[in-house]
């Protein structure tokens, strides 16, 4: 492949950051929020924060469950959009509703049900640093309030995302500005109780990110109704909820694949979590650390695959192909290399974000390692994520579902268990270990998506 075909012109990177950096803003600000509860709730002790850490990644899993629910409805949507369907984005936006109600439900019963039991997993005392009884009270504490954000979470995904397969990325940017503004001042007085407030500790961040959540929520809703000439799909939305059968059953069949894969992509994640915490409290609170600052930087790649999503479903609905591949070539390696750049700014900062933190110096060592590995495997996730999207952008929901969460639990996850339950690895390689094991993917996304499988148009004929 000739290396300028990977570059595009001023208005193609242009086009690319209109759509991208909404996106990426509004991530970042979700995972901004979730720094400020982790380096907050850190200050306070390292039960606390491993507490908190370990229901913040099974909430993940539910966060995962809802985008999985929606996306494969989004898929329609973003076609219907490019192809001014707008009777089309309605039924899908319904379709996410009902799928997002019963994620919501189940959610509920399962965390009620077996809260403490799925804590409980993550608690291993490698007689290293932290008390195991004491960062499940923590976690158990913060989780019953957190079940509170599950619904408004919910919405705020539905409205969302369909805002953004019609074009309208900036509203959602904003209204997360103003929650991550709540929340800020939420954990500030609530956390540490300034200013006359209640000192709660862990129950304070969780407090600040239920409000911060309903105060998105009801921005991104009342707005989208408000503004109809703005958003046509919103007129009518609630008038009924009969959504085509043919269009129901199709959804169906493209999106039940991909909610599975991402359920079951978070459901791994979790699982190589637990693996990784055999190494001790000590191990949890590292990665902890090491994720929250990842998770910041790595909105860069996950935006990119959002727009990707956005970008090529919009041409994939107006039936050009080959400028969808085209196209898909240069936002893949614009993704690649920003993650290069941003990689390299993680790894410069790997000493200094853990010394934020109130724990112990071999934790804050071992998370600037961690990190260090996260930033290095950076531009890989990156060519994985944007190769992923592609795939999903064509409708190939089956074979994202192989080249995604299979590979997680058919690879990684035995391989973690492997070496976590039968060998005595430290966790620092067991961690890289883990990591550099998904270049097998990245030979995978690269064949499958220059074989041009995904090019094809999924509503040119009428639900």
């Amino acid at each position: 492949m000739r290396v300028r075909r990977l570059i595009g012109d001023r208005a193609f990177y242009k086009m690319v950051l209109l759509v991208a950096v909404p996106i990426m803003v509004q991530n970042g600000i979700t995972n901004f929020v979730s720094l400020l509860d982790n380096i907050m709730v850190g200050r306070v002790g390292t039960e606390q924060m491993s507490g908190v850490a370990i229901v913040n990644q099974l909430i993940f899993v539910f966060n995962i469950s809802v985008f999985g629910a929606i996306s494969g409805a989004g898929i329609f949507g973003a076609q219907y959009a490019g192809c001014g369907d707008y009777e089309g984005v309605r039924d899908t936006m319904r379709f996410k509703i009902v799928a997002s109600l019963v994620i919501c439900v189940l959610g509920l019963g399962m965390f009620l049900g077996g809260g403490e039991t799925l804590i409980q997993f993550y608690l291993h005392d490698g007689g290293d640093v932290g008390d195991v009884s004491r960062t499940l009270a923590y976690g158990k504490e913060y989780l019953v309030v957190m079940l509170l954000q599950m619904i408004p979470f919910a919405v705020i995904q539905i409205y969302a995302s369909t805002l953004r397969e019609n074009g309208e990325t900036m509203l959602p940017m904003k209204a997360g500005l103003i929650a991550v503004a709540v929340n800020l001042i939420g954990n500030y007085l609530l956390i540490f109780g300034k200013f006359g407030f209640p000192e709660m500790g862990v129950v304070g961040a969780a407090v600040a990110t239920v409000l911060s959540r309903f105060v998105e929520c009801g921005i991104v809703v009342i707005w989208t109704h408000r503004n109809r000439e703005k958003n046509p799909f919103a007129a009518g939305l609630y008038r009924h909820f009969t959504i085509p059968k043919k269009l129901t059953g199709q959804i169906i069949w493209k999106g039940t694949p991909l909610m599975v894969n991402e359920i079951l992509w978070a459901a791994g994640m979790a699982t190589l979590t637990q693996c990784y915490s055999m190494r001790g409290l000590s191990a949890v609170a590292a990665l902890n650390i090491s994720n929250t600052i990842a998770n910041v930087f790595n909105v860069v790649f996950i935006s990119m695959g959002s727009a990707i999503s956005i970008i090529i479903g919009q041409l994939l609905g107006a039936g050009k192909m080959e400028e969808a591949k085209d196209t898909d070539y240069k936002l893949i390696a614009f993704s690649v290399f920003s993650c290069v750049l941003i990689g390299s700014a993680m790894a410069l900062v790997s000493p200094l974000f853990p010394r934020l933190y109130a724990t112990t110096a071999s934790v804050q060592d071992l998370a600037t390692r961690l990190i260090c590995i996260a930033a290095m495997c950076m531009p890989l996730q990156a060519f994985m994520h944007a190769a992923y999207f592609t795939l999903r952008a064509g409708g190939k929901t089956i074979i994202t579902f192989v080249f995604d969460s299979a590979f997680v639990w058919v690879v990684s996850i035995p391989l973690a268990y492997t070496l976590s339950r039968f060998t005595q690895l430290p966790i620092v390689y067991l961690y890289l270990s883990c990591q550099l094991v998904e270049i097998i993917k990245c030979i995978i996304g690269f064949a499958l998506v220059k074989k041009g499988v995904w090019l094809q148009n999924i509503v040119a004929v009428k639900m």
